[in-house]
């Protein structure tokens, strides 16, 4: 993608989407009975709500927008385009695995009293096959886990099979292009919907790749339509026409949604079900078209911030959620009340996140691909980086 021809407010948003999962992951740690690596004592309610008004489209629209990004690229070939993703995704995958990620299963396996104190021990055993405890931590059936990287790991997929499948996919493109109005509004979340009735209670999610047929059936789909959306202006511009009805639409269907989920845990076969699994879709299709046309319409301008967070998403994505387990970690003992450990614990990653990127990895040539950005170092080439697209 060129810089004339990039798009500002796919930029904006993929740094604000990614920038999302630090709120978000912190939010988690204040969540019990949501599955997280870690929780604080300071548990409570009152998240419960706007966490789900998040979690119900936040990863499709990351997906959607990596679809976007790889519909944007410039491919000489469907082989050189997967050769390329292959070698800018892959090594930031395995350098955070290796690196980045155990110090995420040491410290909840410690906190649980799973895992013995002593972290130089500890990775020779995880690098080591060390059969670990039941349940000392996301993963330990197999001795390792990808944690909040399995990400990279079905983008890789998805795109494999993307290449595999263009043909096709490209047939198909223009009955998703000539959507508009109420068609474009509710179509794409039948799909979604079938997924949800056939899938979601037989195999919940797990990211474990295998098995886990319920999130590729959304995420897949999402990130097809985002490669679908692409560059085809005419549906961008019916996307920022239709912006407000999303919005107030997007927020009735949530309000539906949350009053089924009142009446019923929706793992449950009832008959809410027939209400709540409809709502939920709506809602979540209706909010990433809101979103879209909302930054279509407010973001699509050269903001001064943007080559600097076009550069920090990807470092920032991979290091947020270690330094959000690490905190927790040492302050949660701590018991410093509700207000500041949270405010400590988000404000402790963003600047691990900010003086990692800015100071090391940035500068030092060899860390840069293994955090997603070019080998070579300089402004031009920084205001070029961006997450989704590689």
């Amino acid at each position: 993608m060129t810089m004339d021809s990039r798009r500002h407010d796919i930029d904006a948003l993929r740094f604000l989407v990614f920038s999302l999962l630090i709120v978000y992951h912190t939010a988690l740690l204040y969540m019990d009975g949501w599955n997280f690596h870690m929780h604080s004592s300071y548990a409570t309610d009152a998240l419960n709500m706007p966490l789900v008004f998040l979690n119900r489209w936040r990863m499709e629209i990351v997906f959607l927008i990596s679809g976007v990004s790889c519909a944007m690229m410039t491919q000489a070939s469907r082989g050189a385009f997967l050769w390329r993703r292959t070698k800018r995704l892959l090594l930031p995958l395995l350098f955070g695995m290796a690196v980045i990620i155990p110090v995420q299963p040491y410290c909840e396996g410690v906190s649980k009293g799973l895992v013995e104190p002593g972290y130089g021990q500890f990775l020779l055993h995880y690098f080591g096959g060390y059969a670990w405890p039941a349940g000392a931590f996301d993963g330990w059936q197999y001795g390792f886990t990808w944690n909040h990287l399995w990400y990279l790991v079905y983008l890789l997929l998805y795109i494999v099979v993307l290449v595999a499948l263009q043909p096709l996919l490209e047939r198909m493109k223009p009955y998703f292009q000539r959507l508009r109005g109420w068609r474009l509004l509710v179509l794409p979340a039948l799909p979604a919907l079938a997924a949800t009735v056939f899938l979601k209670m037989r195999y919940p999610e797990t990211h474990a790749v295998v098995h886990d047929w319920y999130a590729h059936a959304m995420y897949f789909t999402l990130f097809v339509y985002g490669w679908w959306l692409g560059n085809d202006m005419g549906l961008w511009a019916e996307l920022a026409r239709l912006r407000w009805h999303t919005l107030w639409l997007g927020l009735g269907a949530f309000a539906v949604y949350m009053a089924f989920d009142q009446i019923y845990s929706e793992n449950l076969l009832t008959w809410a079900s027939f209400g709540s699994w409809p709502m939920r879709n709506l809602y979540m299709w209706l909010a990433i078209c809101a979103i879209l046309g909302w930054s279509h319409t407010l973001l699509n301008k050269p903001f001064a911030w943007l080559p600097w967070a076009r550069q920090a998403v990807f470092p920032w994505y991979i290091l947020h959620q270690s330094a959000i387990i690490v905190l927790a970690y040492w302050l949660v003992p701590l018991k410093l009340g509700p207000v500041v450990e949270p405010l400590l614990i988000l404000a402790g990653t963003v600047a691990t996140c900010w003086l990692g990127t800015s100071l090391l990895i940035s500068k030092v040539n060899w860390l840069r691909p293994c955090f997603g950005l070019p080998a070579r170092p300089g402004r031009k080439l920084a205001a070029e980086t961006s997450l989704a697209a590689n």
